[in-house]
Formats: C-alpha cells, sequence, structure tokens
C-alpha cells in the first residue's frame, strides 16, 4: 500500500498539515487515521501511552517515512509525493529533528556536530563554528564545546543534539521525548530554551511526550493526545481542520517570526574540561 493520491492543499495558515495518516508496523497499526495542522510558529505537544504512535507520527510528519495512507502538507507543498533524496533536502534545510537519544558523529567535537547542518548547507568554517558555541552556551553546554561524544554523559550529548536541531534555524522542530535522557530539572532547563528559541525566531515546534509530563504540556501551546494510533476523544486537530479538510476544530496560532538571533557566545576562545583538539 503507498501514500495516497495528492488532494487540493491544505489552507496556506498553517505551515504543517496531515491528513488521515495510516501507517503500520510489520501488519500491527502504529496510526489510523489521525489529522493535525501545526500553524507558524506554534508549540504543539503530541502526548499519549508508549505504543500509542506518538514517533511514528512525527517521522511520517518529518519525511522519515512514507504514509502507508494520507497526506502531509509543507508550506503548502506535499511532503508524501517527494522522492527520497528531496524528502532528504527537507529534513536537512528546513526541518530540525531531536531524539530520544542523541545520535552524533562520534569522530566529531561538540562544537562540530551542532555545526555540521550549517557547514552541509555551505556556510564558511568559522561562522559555523561560532553560531554553534552560540548555541552551546545557550544550553549551558559552552564548556564541552571541543569534547568529542564518548567524553560526554549522556545528558551533555542530548544538550548537543539539541543544539544541532536549532543552529540552522529551521522552520519545524520535531523533538520526540527531547528531556528523556535528562535530569527533571535539566529538562526542563533544556525545554525551556527549546521553547524560546522557536518563539524568537518564529519556529514551529512537534514534541512529543507522555500525558502526564506537566513540563511538556505545560510548555505547549496546543496538546494533541494519541491514544492506539488515534486522535483521542475531545482534542482539537488544529487550524487547518476545517471543513473539508478533516475533523473540524480549531487551533490556536502561535506569534510569528520575530527574527530575534538571541545571545551571542564567544566562539573563538573559550575553557573546556577536554583535551581534544577541534
Amino acid at each position: 500500500m503507498t501514500a495516497a493520491t495528492t488532494r487540493t492543499a491544505p489552507p496556506d495558515n498553517d505551515v504543517l498539515w496531515a491528513r488521515s495518516l495510516h501507517y503500520a508496523h510489520g501488519g500491527t497499526p502504529a496510526l489510523a487515521g489521525v489529522s493535525l495542522g501545526v500553524a507558524q510558529g506554534e508549540i504543539l505537544a503530541v502526548t499519549g501511552p508508549r505504543g500509542s504512535g506518538k514517533t511514528t507520527l512525527l517521522k511520517c510528519l518529518s519525511g522519515q517515512l512514507l504514509p502507508h495512507q494520507g497526506e502531509v502538507w509543507f508550506n503548502s507543498g506535499p511532503v508524501h509525493t517527494l522522492s527520497t533524496g528531496a524528502r532528504e533536502r527537507l529534513r536537512r534545510d528546513r526541518f530540525g529533528w531531536i531524539g530520544t537519544r542523541p545520535e552524533l558523529v562520534p569522530e566529531l567535537t561538540a562544537w562540530e556536530n551542532v555545526a555540521l547542518p550549517l557547514l552541509l548547507a555551505g556556510e564558511t568554517h568559522r561562522a559555523a563554528r561560532r553560531r554553534a558555541v552560540e548555541w552551546l552556551e545557550r544550553l549551558d553546554a559552552g564548556g564541552i564545546a571541543r569534547c568529542r561524544p564518548a567524553a560526554l554523559p549522556q545528558e551533555q550529548r542530548q544538550r548537543v543534539a539539541i543544539a544541532r536541531a536549532l543552529v540552522a534555524g529551521p522552520d519545524v522542530v520535531f523533538a520526540d521525548e527531547p528531556t528523556a535522557p535528562l535530569r527533571r530539572a535539566e529538562g526542563r532547563q533544556a525545554l525551556r530554551t527549546l521553547v524560546a528559541a522557536a518563539r524568537s525566531h518564529g519556529m514551529s515546534v512537534v514534541l512529543t511526550g507522555p500525558a502526564d509530563d506537566a513540563a511538556v504540556t505545560g510548555a505547549a501551546d496546543r496538546t494533541f493526545p494519541l491514544v492506539d494510533g488515534r486522535r483521542a476523544s475531545g482534542a482539537r486537530a488544529g487550524a487547518a481542520e476545517v471543513a473539508g479538510y478533516g475533523d473540524g476544530g480549531a487551533g490556536a496560532g502561535a506569534a510569528g517570526r520575530a527574527g530575534a538571533n538571541g545571545t551571542a557566545g564567544a566562539a573563538e576562545n573559550w575553557e573546556d574540561p577536554c583535551s581534544v583538539s577541534a
């Protein structure tokens, strides 16, 4: 079974939109007709128990998986009909991804891992390093900039992964339980940094977490609970879900792109506990 034939494009007021997504892992349904819209600058929390389909939904929305049925649109362009290469470029250039486990390049230092999206996009080495260190410092990780992943504890590696997802200023950040490897206080701080960055730069964020995670639900403009691959009763599907585009209901959009650059850190000289040369 393949992705559904493209229908009429969704309204222009949502940066991300999905209709009637179905996906199964080895015959086991993971999504069963999920529809939602995400407004520009909105923080949306997808909540639910383990096995409810949260990660599968994020992977379909970000183009990592093609839905077996249904549609995914980004900025009024279809994602579900793109080639593999085009979806990879979309994820590289317009999306950011934070997983439950940080997936870092072991041969690279922390700042090099963060700078990787910028370097792949053609930014100069000097400018990429400056921006990478700025983001590490916002996450209280400037002191590990020259460390390689093997020298870092799990929570520090996750900070590096969060910085890497934000450094290029993506339109949408997908965060799959981003605070799971962190202690409660550290997780709340990282989540505040993620949300503040999204607010100041007009990024949309789709993050997942357990339904009882007050930090996740409290940080979001709107929650979208999933149960057994379906939208839970009473959840609002989002701004795009008007007549003809899904289940109905209107979600509130968040602030638009502000263009603020945030605080700048010193990229040329810093002290850190690692002796690895950059």
